[in-house]
């Protein structure tokens, strides 16, 4: 394969990487309090979102710095896009919190 596809298919493992650990993120902090077991949910989801985002960087990069940079470009592009969609997530979920509190 050549360079800038092996880059691309990186950027591309960065991206799934970031999605999983951000969204997982996401999903733990707005249902970990409602869990029946919060206080292990919170430590077991920062365990295994960790512990995949590194074994994939490590998959990812096989010893190249570049595959590393790469994908760690996408690691940070997915979490400016999670954070984004989340931002709007947020902010429905505050507007409908408001209007159960007025009706």
């Amino acid at each position: 394969m050549t360079d800038w596809l092996v880059l691309l298919l990186a950027i591309i493992a960065g991206m799934a990487l970031g999605i999983f650990f951000f969204g997982g993120l996401w999903w733990t902090v707005r249902h970990g309090l409602s869990m029946r077991f919060p206080a292990l949910l919170f430590p077991a989801s920062l365990l295994l979102r960790l512990g995949v985002t590194v074994v994939g960087f490590y998959l990812v990069a096989d010893g190249d710095w570049r595959r590393l940079i790469a994908c760690l470009v996408g690691f940070m592009l997915a979490r400016w896009l999670v954070s984004r969609w989340t931002r709007g997530q947020a902010e429905n979920m505050a507007d409908e919190q408001v209007e159960q509190r007025w009706n």
